[in-house]
This record gives structure tokens, sequence and C-alpha cells, in this order.
């Protein structure tokens, strides 16, 4: 079993690698940005450094966290460090459902562009949140993501499969590929961002 320690600092040492800046100066630089959620901060990375989802997500965690010695040999008390929680697509996009994870950031970086929101991370899925809830997004099968949509009165369409009533959202799409997250799933993602507000 890998060693998560190790994991994340080799990480960390990834994320310097790539933007040709220290972990110091990239957290400065988020800081100064003025955004204070986590998913801003992650979006925020990943516009300005050019990171992917997992790299912003690990740099947003460790602000004002202690910053390891990245010199340090594994394992050394000089390269103990907090773990970050962790970026919960790990867990989500386990083993067989793992090639799923690029489509799930293909959907964030699309809801990314209607404005603030959080993730709150939940067991199997990704909860979007505004004031309340707009939509959950996770594995459903090894080939397809869920999109669940916290909204009422959507029209009818043969790719929107009502839910039961009492859940935690109305309808559900799935999606394989990058093409099904089109103009139809995007206008329902978008009505229940602006209903959350």
């Amino acid at each position: 079993m890998a060693d998560p320690q190790a994991a994340a600092l080799t990480q960390l040492r990834n994320i310097q690698t790539r933007t040709g800046s220290s972990l110091a100066d990239l957290h400065a630089a988020i800081v100064a940005s003025g955004l204070a959620k986590v998913g801003e901060r992650r979006s925020w990375a990943m516009a300005h450094f050019g990171l992917g989802y997992g790299d912003a997500n690990t740099l947003a965690l460790t602000i004002g966290k202690p910053l390891p010695d990245l010199g340090a040999a594994p394992g050394s008390a000089a390269a103990a460090m907090p773990v970050p929680e962790g970026d919960p697509l790990d867990t989500l996009y386990a083993g067989p459902k793992e090639p799923l994870r690029a489509l799930h950031e293909h959907i964030i970086a699309q809801v990314d562009k209607f404005g603030p929101y959080e993730q709150a991370p939940k067991k199997a899925t990704v909860s979007l949140r505004r004031k309340k809830q707009f939509a959950l997004l996770g594995p459903s099968t090894r080939t397809q993501i869920e999109i669940g949509i916290n909204h009422k009165g959507l029209p009818s369409h043969p790719r929107l499969r009502p839910m039961a009533p009492g859940g935690m959202c109305q309808y559900a799409v799935r999606v394989a590929k990058v093409e099904e997250v089109d103009a139809d799933v995007l206008g329902w993602l978008r009505a229940a961002y602006d209903a959350a507000g």
C-alpha cells in the first residue's frame, strides 16, 4: 500500500516543478487573490498556474498549514507534514472508475464558468452548493457519471430522469463522455445553479 505521506510530498514537489515556484510563493499568490473558499482558491490556481484539479486542490488545502521540507528524506522529521484531507476524487474515482475522473473534471470546469459555489465531498458523490445544493456529481457505473440536478419543474426530456420525491435532487442524467455534457445538460445545471443562489 502506498504511503500517503510520501505521496503528498511527491505531489507537492511536482507542483513546484510544474509551476517553477515554491509552495510559499504559490500560497502567497492565492492568498493575495482575496479568495477564501477552497473551491474558489482551487479554481484560481487551476486558471493562473495551469494546474490540474488534484494539484490545485492540494495546493488550496495546504494554505495556512506548516510547510514540509521538500528536500528532506521521506519519513524524516523534517519531511513530516499534516497530510491534507486529500482529494475526494482519489476515492471516488479509484480502480476501474479512474478513467471517469477526467470527465468529472470537465463537468466541474463547465460549472466553474457559472460563478462561485462550493464543492462538498460526500461518500459517493460531490455536492455542488450555493445557498443550497444545486447538483450532485459522482460515478454511477464504471463507464458513467450521474449528475443529480436539484431544480423543480425542468421540462421533460428523454435524457432527464425524474427522481423519487423527497430525495436530494429532482432529476438525474448520466453521461459517459465529454460530448454528452452538451447544451441540454449545461442548461439544466445552470437553471439549478441560478435557483440555488
